[in-house]
Formats: C-alpha cells, structure tokens, sequence
C-alpha cells in the first residue's frame, strides 16, 4: 500500500473513531466533501494546512495521522479486528461472517 493510501486510510480510521462524518468535517473545514473522500480515497495528498485543520477538529496531533504502520502487521491487524468485532453489534457480525464466509469460499 502506498503513502497516499496509508494516509487517507488512517485519516478516515481516525474521523470514524471520533465520530465524524465526511461532511461534517468538510463544513468544519470549510472544504466540500469530495475533497475529504478524495483524500480519505488516496488519491490525493492533503496539504499541510488541511491536515492542521482536520488534526485540530479531531483533537489528534499531526504525527498520529503518520502512525499507520500496523496496516502491515499482521498481529495488529489481528488486534484491530479482535477490538473491531466488539464493538459490533449482532447485524454487523452476521454480516461481517457472510462476507468472510464468501471470500474464503
């Protein structure tokens, strides 16, 4: 996975995990909202104005936006989905399972 990818993977983990939508931060940064899905996407770098502005709405520091190395360790993978998985509901399992169920299949 490159950069670009990494960085928007881990800017969207973080803006789920504080509870914010995409359009929501597009309006609290005054950007539309295929900007922030563009970014989110990979396909695009952020400047470095906009990650300011986004770290400062999410309450993170710029160099948590970086921390995405275990998107190749596979035992914080493992973590990631153990702590993912409890925080789901039933739907969201049994979903999850389908989709895990067709791919191994």
């Amino acid at each position: 996975m490159d950069s670009r990818k990494k960085l928007g993977k881990r800017i969207k983990e973080l803006r789920k995990s504080r509870g914010f939508t995409q359009e929501q931060v597009a309006e609290l940064i005054d950007m539309e909202q295929n900007t922030i899905s563009v970014i989110e996407s990979g396909r695009n770098f952020p400047t470095l104005n906009t990650l300011e502005k986004i770290a400062k709405i999410l309450e993170i520091n710029l160099s948590d936006f970086f921390n995405y190395e275990y998107f190749d360790d596979i035992e914080l993978i493992k973590q990631y989905v153990k702590t993912s998985f409890e925080k789901m509901n039933d739907s969201q399992i049994r979903q999850i399972f389908k989709y895990i169920k067709n791919v191994m299949e």
